[in-house]
């Protein structure tokens, strides 16, 4: 007799979770791609561009050097004064070296704050549309994900209002996340503001804000961070950031974070139990990133500008699609509100974004992500950190596939 592993032994927090829909997207245009079909994916979040020079030789060198042994938990010392370098000098934070966490990727830094911080039942709000990972990370350490929709009437981001009526008496966690992945919506310091006024007559409500589209920024929109905007909030607040977008270093996988020390201390407790420390050599690498020259970033914008207008003004030019021009991060989150109910040629009726993102891949092969992954029905997001070339095809296929809705 053989035996299998039996389904039924996965956890029950498990089955409440899903797998990343922009990851599931991903793969499923790779597998179409690897069948012979033309494809082109705008559904993952990964710059185009390669990771600078100065930034790859620092890792060379790091190699070189016999860098490759274990490294404290939560980042070496090296990183962590160059990351409280950057907060001083970019968002006017002051953090000793207690107060800075490493992780592998960003994401592991979100998700040591949570397991470190949630008990059954304690509620984390989440303005939506979000980034797809952070209600299932609320859920897999033991939290009750609270979404509250933000619409285009509000640019796509939560009002003091909203949040007022979204607090309850388990609420631990606000997550505030600008420029936005998918919207690209930004908080200005007059919006941060507001939100911190609520926060400041709930005190035991910690702020957990995602920076890492801090440097992808358009038309001179400035960006600001709560901490930063109302110091009353520091010490309840963590600060969350990374190397992967700003410095095309995805693969690397550093992320980093500032906050109270006793909150950085529990997360290096849980850090020590599972990756412990990230890869020296990235770490090497990330302190070039954070130390180095970044004047590249005014350039690789521009091009992320050029290519964002490009397809902002080929979605608002087809019929039953619309588009808000985003802050910064490089995605779209346009509205197909107008094309749910249409007939595709082969008869069948458009009934919501999933079938329309699914229409697309199959009849045109360009994959997007639909909007109800993020929170939000009746959406699309792309990534313009595509060539420019693959975008205007892309762009093209998807109004002819529009065009051919009945």
């Amino acid at each position: 007799m053989t035996l299998r592993f039996d389904p039924d032994s996965l956890s029950q927090r498990l089955k409440t979770v899903k797998p990343s829909p922009t990851i599931a997207i991903t793969r499923l245009a790779a597998e179409l791609r690897r069948n012979g079909k033309d494809i082109i994916a705008l559904s993952q979040g990964e710059p185009d561009f390669d990771t600078p020079d100065h930034i790859k030789a620092a890792a060379k060198k790091a190699i070189d050097n016999g860098e490759t042994k274990y490294t404290d938990v939560d980042g070496t010392p090296d990183l962590k004064r160059a990351i409280v370098q950057k907060f001083k000098n970019e968002n006017d934070l002051d953090y000793e070296l207690s107060n800075v966490s490493v992780g592998t990727g960003g994401k592991q830094v979100i998700f040591n704050a949570f397991s470190a911080t949630l008990d059954t039942g304690d509620e984390v709000i989440i303005p939506a549309p979000y980034w797809v990972s952070y209600p299932d990370m609320v859920l897999l350490t033991g939290g009750v994900p609270v979404t509250v929709a933000c619409g285009e009437n509000t640019g796509f981001k939560l009002t003091a209002s909203a949040l007022e009526k979204a607090i309850t008496e388990r609420t631990k966690w606000l997550v505030l996340n600008s420029p936005s992945n998918p919207t690209g919506s930004g908080y200005s310091s007059s919006e941060l503001k507001d939100i911190a006024a609520v926060l400041l007559r709930h005190p035991s409500i910690l702020v957990l804000t995602d920076d890492m589209y801090e440097h992808i920024r358009y038309d001179g929109w400035e960006f600001a961070t709560i901490a930063a905007v109302e110091p009353r909030m520091r010490e309840r607040v963590l600060t969350c950031n990374g190397v992967s977008k700003a410095f095309a270093m995805t693969g690397w996988r550093i992320g980093y974070a500032g906050g109270p020390a006793d909150l950085i201390k529990a997360m290096a407790t849980i850090q020590s139990q599972s990756t412990t420390n990230s890869s020296s050599i990235s770490q090497a690498a990330a302190v070039a990133a954070l130390t180095g020259p970044m004047d590249f970033l005014t350039e690789r914008n521009a091009v992320f500008q050029e290519r964002r207008d490009l397809c902002l003004n080929a979605f608002n030019s087809t019929p039953g699609l619309s588009c808000r021009r985003p802050d910064g991060a490089f995605y779209l989150f346009s509205s197909c509100a107008g094309i749910i109910g249409r007939r595709q040629p082969n008869g069948e009726t458009i009934e919501n974004d999933v079938q329309f993102a699914t229409y697309l891949l199959e009849s045109t092969g360009v994959a997007v992500v639909p909007g109800s992954a993020f929170g939000l029905g009746d959406y699309f997001r792309i990534s313009f950190a595509s060539s420019t070339e693959r975008l205007r095809a892309a762009c093209s296929r998807i109004g002819e596939a529009c065009g051919a809705l009945e």
